[in-house]
């Protein structure tokens, strides 16, 4: 692989990838937006919305990862130079059928909080959040499901400036409804629903206005296009669900123990995440370019971008991981004063430093193959990783050997370990199948 051909293929992923990054630094930038102004308020209004995302994202996280399936499959379409526009419709319909579902499942989750053994005063909180949060779910899956239709075609810059401004309409709806301003009264946990309500549903309706404003549409049905849809869909959204299961179950095992955990937890999970959203752009990049190459069965560049998509993915979070075993308090800090929450969260972070490595190799395999359409491998690396190692270690040592916050994350680093080398070790074995395959078409 000389020079010239390197540039080539990082400069491709970089174009797809620069945008997806801002947008997704914004995307989680909204949310840190809400811990930033939750433990302002007080830990308390940190801790009831850190247990009520942990179990609402938990549901309507599912169906983002069903989702996640459209711009893969989009780009094998247009990778066999076939129609690809005339899934817009499709594409809405499935994301909000999706959407009445997931809601439902909130909502039928709501009455359960009196029986998890949260702290009393967090409960009504708890439960106000994740209504509203409900309702939201059809902004959000509007947003999810267009901003993946679009990245299929790779215009990516559009929908990402729209996540980036609704950074900063979220932090003044936030700091408005949950403090109050002039004739609206503080409102709390529940300001900060309406705030993140309110945003989803400008996210979504910005991308449909301009899909409908520099695209033409037509009604179109295909059956088979919602099946391939659920075919690739379903395990990456498994795989999506068990890993998400896993680190927001973290939030409520130990919010069961005291409430400043699940606001450790919160915290720290957002410190990572921002970090995070920049190899998962480079795997929403590959997946596309991969899927792009394996739909035109051109298996050198479905290679190339593979590999240089690691690579990239892998050595931004060895910078994170410097960055993080440098600055914990800084970091920390930044979100909270609360010595209590500083001396509990700082320790995780050293951990969490070698974690992020690992991390940003499994999401970059994550994107390759869902671009070649074998998502099925993910789903059970999570699940072996996550349900078999991370969470029997981690509560072993949290509460066993009274590690607590730190003995899940030492469970969650020796997931990532494990499921990287299951991933790795299938890849290698698929491209030797796929190469062949390939070369008997030509």
């Amino acid at each position: 692989m000389n020079t010239n051909t390197t540039r080539y293929y990082i400069k491709e992923l970089l174009n797809i990838a620069l945008p997806i990054i801002m947008g997704n630094l914004g995307f989680i930038l909204i949310g840190a937006g809400d811990v930033l102004i939750a433990g302002r308020h007080s830990t308390d209004t940190l801790a009831a919305i850190s247990i009520a995302t942990a179990i609402s994202n938990c549901i309507m996280t599912f169906g983002i990862g069903l989702i996640a399936s459209v711009s893969p499959l989009l780009s094998n379409i247009r990778g066999e130079n076939k129609s690809a526009k005339k899934y817009f419709f499709p594409t809405i319909r499935f994301s909000m059928i999706l959407a009445v579902i997931m809601a439902l499942a909130v909502l039928a989750f709501v009455p359960v909080i009196d029986y998890l053994g949260f702290e009393a005063k967090l409960v009504p909180d708890i439960k106000e959040y994740m209504i509203i949060t409900a309702f939201s779910t059809f902004g959000a899956y509007l947003h999810a499901s267009l901003k993946e239709f679009l990245q299929a075609f790779e215009i990516v810059l559009f929908p990402n400036l729209v996540t980036v401004f609704c950074v900063f309409l979220n932090i003044i709806l936030n700091i408005i409804l949950v403090f109050g301003y002039g004739p609206i009264p503080s409102l709390g946990v529940i300001g900060l629903a309406i705030a993140s309500f309110t945003v989803r549903y400008i996210m979504g309706f910005a991308l449909l206005i301009y899909c409908l404003n520099t695209m033409r549409f037509r009604s179109y049905h295909d059956h088979d296009y919602y099946k391939s849809l659920l075919k690739i869909g379903i395990p990456i959204s498994f795989a999506v669900l068990v890993e998400f299961i896993a680190f927001n179950s973290i939030a409520i095992f130990m919010g069961r123990a005291a409430g400043v955990y699940a606001a450790a937890q919160n915290l720290i999970c957002t410190l990572t995440t921002v970090s995070f959203m920049v190899p998962l752009a480079i795997s929403n990049a590959i997946a596309v370019k991969v899927g792009f190459a394996n739909g035109a069965m051109e298996f050198e560049n479905l290679k190339k971008y593979s590999i240089i998509g690691i690579l990239m993915s892998v050595g931004f979070m060895v910078c994170s991981a410097i960055i993080f075993c440098s600055f914990p308090n800084f970091l920390v800090g930044l979100f909270t004063k609360d010595s209590t929450l500083i001396k509990i969260s700082v320790p995780v972070l050293y951990i969490v430093s070698v974690f992020q490595i690992f991390d940003g190799l499994q999401v970059a395999l994550a994107g390759i193959y869902k671009g070649i359409k074998k998502t099925k491998i993910v789903l059970i690396a999570n699940f072996l990783g996550y349900w078999v190692i991370s969470i029997p270690l981690g509560y072993w040592l949290a509460f066993y050997k009274h590690m607590n916050l730190t003995g899940f994350w030492f469970g969650l680093l020796c997931a990532a370990i494990a499921l990287c080398m299951l991933m790795f070790l299938m890849l290698s074995k698929y491209f030797s199948k796929i190469k062949t395959e390939f070369s008997k078409t030509i």
